[in-house]
């Protein structure tokens, strides 16, 4: 079935035309569903998020062992600096 547009190059192609007659893709090169999907680029079936992920950004970094629990007791250290400073401030 020939495309009213090609596919390739985007030039305007004859009704029952064989071939594009600006870059001259046809069937087996340009109008066919493998081939416009082949030009645009995606990625395949068998796509790897978290390899593409490594690729591009390297290994995760670990964070330490236990950071958590030093941003909680500077949580709680300064809650209790508030909860003392409001008391000051009532008395």
């Amino acid at each position: 079935m020939t495309p009213e547009t090609c596919p390739n190059c985007g030039a305007d192609v004859p009704r029952n035309a064989k071939a594009c007659p600006e870059c001259g893709a046809d069937e087996k090169t340009g109008w066919s569903e493998e081939a416009h999907i082949g030009s645009l680029n995606l990625p395949d079936e068998s796509f790897e998020y978290d390899e593409f992920v490594e690729r591009e950004f390297g290994k995760k970094k670990a964070l330490p062992y236990g950071v958590k629990w030093f941003w909680w007791a500077v949580a709680i250290v300064l809650a209790a600096i508030f909860i003392l400073g409001i008391f000051k401030w009532i008395h």
